[in-house]
């Protein structure tokens, strides 16, 4: 394994230049630089320097007269040189010296982002937004994840299993410590995952065939399964595999003690937190900035405003749609977008009076144009035609299935029974929280085919009663935001009604691989399966648009909306 020392091996940074905007790093730089030749252009000085030191007279002798007057040229001409020379070293020296003054770096960082969470308890409290500001900046795992979603070291710098896969052994970094001060070592890793395990914290049963694990000595840590399970490391870089102080005594409602670059110094109950620089911090991630201030919008003009004025520096997210203004003005902003897992799905119930059968079904992936709806929404969204996002392992392209073809679909529909002028009707229900754009676009686009969509927009908590726990529904929509959530697929009483078992198979034979390579390919046989299956349509797959002010750099853009690195990000500006 290679060794990283800090919470993440890398940053998503933002690249300004793939823009074509200049970084400001980048032009003080250039500015510094100067010239790199002081040799003279002039034609005339060259031409007496390649010369010689002799003239030949009219009458074929030395010409004396001519000597001197070369002479003299020549020293005027080493003279000018040399000026030109100094006064070249003179400027250049003059913007080494005044170029860095004509940016300052902020002392702080305000980012606007959306969703709040009540309490700080990441043990207890659901909610990725916990996730998002905790993870890795205040509190570190065992090991962690990188802006591509793979696990890379964290407090282990190195790891290993043995041949079944059933035991890793990790090898922690050295020199390690909490922001109290208090020494971080073994002990509290397998503390820490035997708290987890004991009393049932949120996410503990994602540790899947869990046995035991210990303290070897104060460096290395032992975990045990009882079976190989092929997700053990990507589920420790997230909420299972974060390691709190045995011997710290804090309401973890209301503040944190971890061992993360950033300190909680605020917290404002869905309102803002302040991160401050962990001076006592270990690792090579040391904040950059050394205040970072997060506020919470529920309002999304609030926010828009809010960036426009200078109160914030970044919005993630910031609806696409929204983000106009912003992307006209490049001067002063940068727009960007990130990928993420967010699946937004189009269940379809399997056991359905209507939807069971497979040809209305397919008819309907057939009828969807997913480029359509992508661009009613900005277009920075994916089409995705499965249900593994590009991000997630096992991925694979997918959305040759079902291509957009309405002619098929039709065919599908009349050999089912029905046709425009006899349709089928069928009830959309979704939660109120997408809105209703959705639900009138597909209405509009499967109208066509032979389907009289009846879209209804309730209370979460209704469809949480009706969908969810009743499925008492023929299509539904939900963004399914989770990574590596495949094994919903495998589960017969989930709400899609859904029942294969090649894709149990599959799927269960994946977790029990031995190696990435193996899980990878077992998971793209069992996606190909679902998709083929057509119990969902996936509509698409979201990604994250952020807006910031120029001279933000390295703010993550991948999955920010779990996974937020903010130890590298800074903010400079020209000074006035």
């Amino acid at each position: 394994m290679p060794t990283n020392s800090g919470a993440y091996g890398e940053n998503d940074a933002t690249d300004n230049k793939s823009t074509g905007s200049t970084d400001v790093n980048e032009m003080v730089t250039n500015a510094a630089a100067g010239s790199a030749n002081a040799g003279s252009t002039d034609e005339t000085l060259n031409a007496h320097v390649k010369g010689g030191n002799t003239g030949n007279g009219s009458d074929g002798k030395t010409g004396k007269g001519k000597k001197k007057r070369w002479i003299w040229a020549s020293v005027a001409a080493i003279v000018v040189v040399a000026l030109v020379a100094a006064f070249v070293v003179i400027r250049n020296n003059q913007k080494a010296s005044i170029a860095p003054a004509q940016v300052h770096t902020a002392d702080s960082v305000t980012v606007g982002l959306k969703l709040a969470p009540t309490n700080l308890d990441i043990r207890n409290q659901s909610g990725s937004s916990l996730d998002q500001v905790l993870v890795g900046n205040v509190y570190e795992g065992l090991v962690a994840r990188d802006s591509n979603n793979k696990v890379v070291p964290g407090l282990a710098k190195s790891w290993e299993k043995n041949a079944d896969g059933t035991s890793y052994t990790f090898h922690l970094n050295r020199g390690m410590n909490f922001s109290n001060g208090d020494k971080l070592d073994a002990s509290d890793v397998a503390w820490s995952i035997n708290e987890l395990i004991a009393k049932h914290y949120h996410d503990s049963e994602s540790l899947m065939n869990f046995k035991a694990v210990t303290a070897t000595d104060a460096d290395t840590v032992r975990l045990d399964l009882t079976a190989p399970y092929a997700n053990l490391l990507w589920e420790l870089a997230c909420r299972p595999g974060l390691v709190f102080d045995k011997n710290a005594n804090y309401d973890m409602k209301t503040q944190a003690i971890g061992s993360g670059p950033y300190t909680v110094a605020k917290f404002v109950p869905n309102d803002s937190i302040t991160l401050k620089a962990n001076p006592k911090y270990w690792g090579v991630h040391k904040a950059v900035t050394p205040i970072i201030v997060l506020r919470y919008f529920g309002d999304d003009n609030a926010a828009v405003n809010a960036l426009k004025s200078g109160d914030v520096q970044v919005l993630a997210p910031v609806t696409e749609n929204l983000a106009e203004p912003f992307v006209k003005d490049s001067e002063h902003y940068r727009v960007a977008a990130g990928d993420d897992t967010d699946k937004f799905v189009l269940a379809m119930n399997s056991k359905g009076a209507k939807t069971s059968d497979l040809r209305v079904r397919q008819a309907i992936r057939y009828a969807i144009d997913h480029k359509q709806l992508i661009a009613s929404r900005g277009g920075a969204d994916k089409v995705l035609g499965g249900p593994i996002p590009s991000l997630d392992p096992g991925y694979q392209d997918l959305t040759g299935l079902y291509p957009h073809n309405v002619d098929k679909a039709k065919t599908l529909m009349k050999e089912a029974g029905y046709t425009p002028d006899h349709p089928l009707e069928l009830r959309l229900t979704y939660a109120n929280t997408y809105g209703t754009e959705l639900g009138d676009q597909l209405r509009s686009q499967l109208k066509p085919i032979g389907i009289d969509l009846k879209v209804n927009v309730v209370e979460f908590s209704t469809w949480l009663q009706d969908v969810l726990k009743n499925k008492d529904y023929d299509l539904s929509l939900v963004d399914h935001n989770e990574s590596h959530d495949f094994s919903q697929w495998t589960q017969d009483t989930y709400y899609y009604n859904y029942s294969n078992q090649k894709v149990k198979d599959y799927y269960n034979q994946a977790m029990a691989a031995s190696s990435d390579s193996q899980r990878d390919a077992l998971l793209a046989k069992a996606a190909r399966v679902v998709s083929e299956d057509a119990p969902a349509d996936w509509l698409f797959n979201y990604r994250i648009t952020t807006a910031m002010k120029n001279g933000v750099s390295s703010f993550p853009l991948n999955l920010n909306q779990t996974l937020l690195p903010l130890y590298n990000v800074r903010y400079m500006t020209p000074v006035k």
